[in-house]
């Protein structure tokens, strides 16, 4: 039985290459494309059964690449991993035809569950949490979505959210807030 081919598409190499090495030890074939440009031709190449896209690619957003790499390999799972998670992002990811959505650090077998690759059920409900959302949270998920909807032009997503641009500009800065 031949080994399924994973491909991950992330800029940072370190990051990728850690992940890469972690989950060859999971019996899979995988590549790594640190370039958001080549990233089609990469899944056209390597022709992977699965892809691991960060949502963050330097100043391209990951979510514009998940239809192209689709159209390239239609059979492809796509799971979008990111450092900036929001409910925003997260749903239009699964819109767009991404198989799940997964916060960094992810730990390689929750990858591998969000894959189906885990032997586990796939798609198995996330544990809920036992506390609600902190306001902070909520504040970065709205700013999130709202950057989404005006396609990342933080002038027109600062008059939406009713506030100056230079202050979007200083909490985008921020890290989000943990769940």
């Amino acid at each position: 039985m031949p080994q399924a081919k994973l491909l991950i598409i992330d800029d940072e190499p370190v990051y990728a290459g850690i992940l890469q090495r972690s989950l060859e030890r999971h019996a899979l074939t995988v590549s790594v494309c640190t370039d958001p440009d080549e990233a089609v031709a990469s899944a056209t190449a390597v022709q992977p059964d699965y892809i691991v896209l960060d949502l963050r690619l330097e100043s391209v957003s990951g979510l514009t690449l998940i239809e192209p790499l689709i159209a390239a390999q239609p059979a492809v799972k796509i799971l979008v991993l990111t450092g900036y998670s929001s409910l925003a992002t997260a749903v239009q990811a699964i819109k767009l035809g991404a198989v799940d959505y997964l916060p960094k650090p992810a730990e390689v077998s929750d990858i591998l569950r969000a894959l189906g690759l885990s032997g586990d059920e796939a798609g198995e409900a996330p544990p809920i949490a036992d506390k609600p959302v902190s306001l902070k949270r909520l504040e970065w998920e709205q700013i999130q979505r709202v950057l989404a909807e005006n396609d990342g032009n933080i002038t027109r997503a600062a008059e939406q959210l009713g506030m100056y641009r230079r202050t979007l500009q200083r909490k985008l800065q921020k890290k989000p807030q943990k769940l």
